[in-house]
């Protein structure tokens, strides 16, 4: 049945749990700034544009009880998504006041498997034909995302604040994980410490220089096509040494593709070869170690269980009132 995108639909009396998941988000780093002010790079600004998104978020809140339908939905819930990408570099306004743990994880890397996954994958296969795939299979992240919420906006609207509350709260706590574990992954730390060292498997601690080098420097060339041009390009504009361990972008992925499964088997085969193409490449272009690509998969099964149980408490709670 075609979606009625503007027929009027009983206004919500508050706000969405997406919406309440971030406000107390921006209140718990907002504290954390507060604490820290002294310490922080622009702690002054970081504040003001909290503060600018909650006006939005309430200003986003206001239109739709003046006007409810499922458009005005769809604004409420997509300015929170679209945040996102605001909030992942955020994280490393916090860690980067941490000693790096990048060294720890390296020597874990090598104990494990007898040499760096991330650093030979791309070395040994940098043709094109293998290069390009890869590098679609990372671009893919967020119109995977965005994919998932559309359809369900359009083919079961019933659910779609639940997957936007769902996807939403899975980053807010990865990021929290990231605020407090500072790990830049092999991609920053490789280059940092030179290939001698590398190869040598010998991985010095790097202290507090990721607070004073976020740059992401030039690794090593493989095949260099479309693909490579935009994850290139994306990571140039967005990309800090924060966020490593574990990998969210398996994670978020993972979840992606259960809550797919769950609603439209086609749509999640659809999915799922950008799915495996995005969890090998996190190796290969090396913005993850391995064991951040298998604490990927842990993490984000288990934070679909505990989200899913929390929309689900907290909606019953919400209707008993």
């Amino acid at each position: 049945m075609a979606l009625d995108w503007f027929n009027r639909i009983g206004p919500s009396k508050g706000e969405y749990l997406i919406e309440k998941a971030a406000l107390i988000y921006t209140a718990l780093t907002s504290i954390a700034i507060i604490v820290l002010f002294n310490q922080m790079d622009h702690p002054l600004e970081m504040l003001m544009e909290r503060v600018c998104i909650v006006l939005c978020t309430f200003g986003c809140i206001l239109i739709y009880r003046k006007y409810p339908c499922k458009v005005t939905a769809f604004l409420r819930v997509g300015f929170q998504l679209s945040l996102l990408s605001y909030w992942y570099p955020d994280t490393y306004e916090f860690n980067r006041l941490l000693p790096n743990l990048d060294h720890l994880f390296a020597e874990a890397e090598q104990t494990i498997f007898g040499f760096q996954p991330a650093y030979w994958f791309q070395r040994v296969f940098p043709q094109l034909w293998i290069s390009e795939p890869l590098n679609m299979g990372y671009f893919s992240y967020y119109p995977l995302i965005a994919a998932v919420i559309c359809w369900h906006y359009v083919k079961r609207f019933d659910l779609f604040e639940k997957i936007a509350f769902v996807i939403a709260s899975s980053f807010f706590m990865y990021y929290i994980i990231y605020m407090v574990l500072p790990v830049a992954g092999p991609q920053f730390y490789f280059p940092a410490i030179g290939d001698e060292n590398v190869l040598a498997g010998v991985f010095p601690s790097m202290g507090d220089y990721f607070n004073f080098h976020p740059e992401l420097l030039r690794g090593a060339e493989h095949g260099q096509g479309f693909f490579y041009s935009l994850v290139e390009g994306s990571q140039a504009v967005g990309e800090r040494p924060t966020a490593a361990f574990p990998s969210s972008h398996v994670g978020i992925s993972t979840i992606i593709m259960m809550m797919g499964w769950r609603s439209s088997k086609k749509l999640a085969l659809y999915m799922l070869p950008f799915y495996i193409l995005l969890c090998i490449a996190t190796v290969y272009i090396q913005a993850h170690y391995l064991i951040d690509v298998f604490a990927g998969w842990i993490s984000g099964y288990l934070l679909y269980v505990l989200t899913s149980w929390m929309f689900r408490k907290l909606t019953i709670n919400s209707e008993g009132k």
